[in-house]
């Protein structure tokens, strides 16, 4: 009974705040003669707080044309605006500005639905080696963080030295299939400099009493630091996650100004791996077995910087630019 009691509080709740919420924006229509996409506009600067508002009125709109705006290919927004504009009887020659703001609005919008089902489509599409781009974008990989050292044969050990887990790396990216490759291919290729950088300082012990002979005598694998691609193929995932629960609508919302990409997203990946190496270093984990509390911690400390409405985790990103020298 008590349960009972509780569900129909809550519904009458629901249905209250449905009912003044539909009411106030109905005083607000009267009293300033804009609908609230227009209030919206007009009071809000652009990006993820102008941006996140515009989608929430769209999507709890009772009107059907306003719900499924954004929905529609990224083709038809400027016909999606014009009909908006129609339907709201507003008089275009008096607010010239408001189709362009909704327009943008909606892109962005538009664009990150878009964004996750080409991420999803990369992350779902499995390493093969009969494929020949696959193959060739692997062995890049390697000529970019080893390019004085020739890769012996495609099966082999050298692998583990720039953080693969075992003899052939297609066994690594089953998780996160091709996206992880294409993360951090992007990243060795764009900023290679601090990609070589970061790989030399994951193999090296952060604070030790070894001499160097000792050092070389233990493995890769035994290192105090962490692996290099298997961390790459978990940050990919990370942000992975972050895109698709809707957190990173912030940061892409207030860095693309029209649709974001997936080059924003290899870009959000090379800044993590950055910020990833920084926050490890200032973890002083014992070994890589605390690296899932780790990047547990890191992931909360994202998400905590992802609630102000105006970050832009990466806005100009260069990783070289803030390297650690260690």
């Amino acid at each position: 009974m008590k349960h009972f009691l509780r569900m129909l509080a809550q519904l009458f709740f629901y249905f209250y705040c449905k009912c003044l919420w539909s009411g106030l924006k109905f005083a607000m229509r009267k009293l300033t003669g804009r609908c609230e996409l227009q209030r919206i506009c007009y009071s809000t600067k652009p990006g993820a707080r102008r941006t996140k508002k515009i989608e929430m009125s769209l999507k709890h709109s009772k009107n059907k044309l306003l719900q499924i705006a954004v929905t529609v290919h990224p083709d038809a927004v400027e016909k999606t605006i014009d009909d908006i504009i129609v339907l709201k009887k507003i008089d275009p020659d008096t607010n010239p500005q408001l189709g362009i703001s909704l327009q943008a609005c909606l892109m962005q919008i538009v664009g990150y639905r878009n964004l996750i089902v080409e991420v999803e489509q990369l992350r779902r599409e499995q390493y093969s080696c009969e494929n020949p781009d696959h193959e060739t974008m692997l062995l890049q990989l390697w000529k970019l963080l080893k390019p004085n050292v020739p890769l012996e044969s495609r099966i082999s050990k050298q692998w583990n030295e720039i953080g693969f887990q075992g003899d052939d790396p297609k066994t690594d990216f089953r998780g996160m299939g091709l996206l992880g490759l294409y993360c951090l291919t992007y990243f060795a290729e764009h900023d290679s400099v601090t990609a070589q950088q970061m790989l030399l300082d994951s193999l090296q012990p952060k604070y030790s009493k070894m001499d160097s002979l000792e050092w070389e005598k233990k493995k890769y694998d035994k290192a105090i630091g962490y692996s290099f691609a298997i961390v790459g193929i978990n940050i990919t995932d990370l942000a992975y996650t972050l895109l698709v629960n809707g957190a990173l609508k912030t940061h892409f919302y207030n860095v693309a100004p029209e649709a974001p990409k997936l080059v924003h997203f290899q870009q959000l990946f090379c800044y993590l791996m950055q910020e990833f190496h920084k926050f490890w270093i200032e973890e002083d984990p014992f070994d890589i077995m605390e690296f899932n509390r780790v990047r547990e911690k890191f992931h909360k400390r994202i998400l905590k910087k992802l609630q102000n409405p105006d970050m832009a985790l990466c806005p100009h990103f260069a990783a070289s630019d803030n390297i650690l020298d260690l």
